[in-house]
């Protein structure tokens, strides 16, 4: 299983566009084949900064997602809205209790 965490700074006027978008596709991208969860997080001291946690089967789960229509247009409204670059990392779990 695959872990993904995508960590994204917004400019802090265009928060409840991205909040928006995201309600209106979380059960879309949660929908996709291989994924089993998708949390959205939010820093709790730079309310600017937000970070999607995903689980994927496995890294071609991910990569389908990542090449479908769904993310395109997803991510095409998402990333004007940032005021820095995002950083993702695909992780496995190494110890869980």
């Amino acid at each position: 299983m695959i872990h993904r965490i995508v960590k994204m700074e917004f400019d802090p006027n265009k928060i409840e566009v991205f909040l928006s978008n995201f309600e209106e596709n979380k059960s879309k991208i949660r929908a996709s084949d291989g994924c089993f969860k998708l949390e959205l997080l939010r820093d709790q001291h730079n309310t600017n900064i937000f970070f999607t946690y995903s689980y994927w089967t496995d890294e071609a789960s991910l990569e389908k997602y990542r090449n479908s229509e769904l993310f395109k247009n997803v991510w095409a409204k998402t990333k004007v809205l940032f005021n820095a670059k995002p950083v993702a990392w695909s992780t496995n779990v190494i110890s869980s209790e």
